[in-house]
């Protein structure tokens, strides 16, 4: 697997992560507050990912 593809599977699995945080603040806010954490931690990681 190539190094770009590794980034844009960790950039699009925090878009998904920061997708589920829109949907469940309404409801369940301690859910979405790690479903935060979760997306920063894919997003920084694809950042530190592309700049290796």
């Amino acid at each position: 697997m190539s190094k770009e593809v590794v980034g844009v599977l960790l950039l699009a699995l925090g878009g998904f992560l920061v997708g589920g945080v829109y949907s469940a603040w309404k409801t369940a806010k301690f859910m979405a507050v790690v479903l935060g954490i979760a997306a920063v931690l894919a997003i920084g990681g694809a950042i530190f990912w592309f700049v290796s």
